[in-house]
């Protein structure tokens, strides 16, 4: 006989699980104390370059996003900035790195369909291949951290054990 109430005690027991995993997922990390390196490169990276958007608004803030023909560039110049600084900085401690290597792996894309990718068309593959060598690093090293974790000494492993 179908009992509803211990049906619905079972879902909740599964959809639990299903939470735990994903939290166990988000903060389990590889033990590998090298990663520090990969974090430490992308987190100054970021940062910087998140700072750099308010400091040179021409350059690298809305100037450049109206440049590139973005509608809004005040609004997606500093979000963008914002966006930068917060996950680099989440990066660097190691703190729900997986989750924070997602908006900057979107940051990179959109980088490469707006900057990197219109110059194979304009200004040919070697062009292209050097403009984009270092976006193209960050990117590998985004990966890492998106499939590994944040190593032995991040926050997320302290999080996970405590």
């Amino acid at each position: 006989m179908f009992n509803p109430v211990l049906y619905h005690i079972k879902y909740i027991r599964e959809k639990m699980k299903t939470e735990n995993n994903f939290k166990l997922y988000i903060l389990s990390t590889a033990s590998d104390k090298k990663i520090i390196f990969i974090r430490l490169i992308v987190g100054i990276i970021f940062l910087s370059e998140g700072i750099q958007k308010y400091l040179f608004l021409e350059i690298l803030g809305p100037g450049r996003f109206q440049e590139i023909g973005f509608s809004h560039a005040f609004f997606w110049a500093y979000f963008t900035g914002a966006c930068e600084i917060f996950f680099g900085f989440l990066i660097l401690a190691g703190l729900f790195t997986r989750l924070a290597a997602v908006p900057l792996l979107i940051i990179m894309f959109t980088a490469f369909i707006t900057t990197k990718l219109p110059l194979l068309s304009t200004q040919g593959l070697w062009s292209f291949l050097h403009e984009y060598r270092t976006d193209f690093s960050l990117t590998v090293l985004l990966v890492v951290l998106l499939i590994y974790g944040g190593g032995k000494w991040s926050a997320d492993l302290k999080i996970l054990t405590h």
